[in-house]
């Protein structure tokens, strides 16, 4: 198995010749083991193109098939860090919805639970810290432990409330993020994969991966303006 870091921008997969997280650790292990043609790389989950953090990937398919099991038995303990726009009240709670992918597009709405295609999303989060972007909007930082695991589901539940995750305009976030790019794709949002716990596929060994928030989280941390409430990353 390999612990990565996914950057923001870049899609965990996708159709040659189009760039992915999947293609570029191919091309690392090639170079590394001198190998050529096809090297297997299994991919248990996924993270949204504009979200960081951490992934796991298998290299043979028991690895895969055991780390894909745990993940479907919900036995993966995933940990996210989301700034957001406001002040999000109660600092801890629960959130409960319904949700369902929108058809032709790639993004999630909330449905009422009978509605034919909804899936339960459960998350439990907590307020770390708050502070004030460089344009004078409320932010806060928060912990997000999930429960479940639907399509866009910190980023739709967040904003449903209210609280959309700075950077992401399709939920309707107004405060930008991260480097400025030219290709919309390629723009990363306030959502980072901040841990994964699960069991090592053959040893059965507990296995935490942590990774680092990337470098421009400091940068808006570092000029917040409101200084007696700054975000330490820990």
């Amino acid at each position: 198995m390999l612990g990565v870091v996914k950057p923001a921008g870049v899609a965990t997969q996708a159709p040659a010749p189009f760039e992915s997280l999947e293609a570029r650790i191919k091309n690392y292990l090639r170079e590394r083991e001198g190998k050529t043609g096809n090297l297997y790389l299994a991919v248990p989950h996924r993270l949204d193109r504009p979200v960081s953090g951490a992934m796991v990937f298998a290299r043979h398919v028991r690895a895969a098939r055991k780390i894909s099991t745990q993940f479907e038995e919900r036995r993966v303990q995933k940990v996210y860090w989301a700034l957001v726009a406001g002040t999000v009240t109660p600092e801890r709670g629960t959130w409960t919805d319904h949700l369902r992918k929108v058809y032709g597009h790639p993004q999630a709405e909330v449905v009422a639970a009978d509605h034919p295609e909804a899936r339960e999303a459960v998350l439990h989060y907590e307020v770390r810290g708050q502070g004030q972007s460089p344009s004078g909007d409320v932010i806060s930082w928060l912990q997000v432990r999930l429960e479940t695991g639907r399509t866009h589901q910190v980023r739709i539940q967040a904003a449903s409330r209210g609280w959309p995750i700075l950077g992401d305009e399709l939920y309707g976030s107004k405060i930008p993020f991260g480097p400025v790019v030219d290709e919309p794709r390629e723009r990363a949002i306030a959502l980072h994969a901040r841990s994964l716990a699960l069991l090592h596929p053959m040893t059965q060994e507990p296995i935490e991966l942590v990774a680092p928030v990337p470098g421009y989280w400091n940068e808006l941390a570092a000029g917040l303006s409101d200084a007696a409430t700054p975000f330490h990353w820990q």
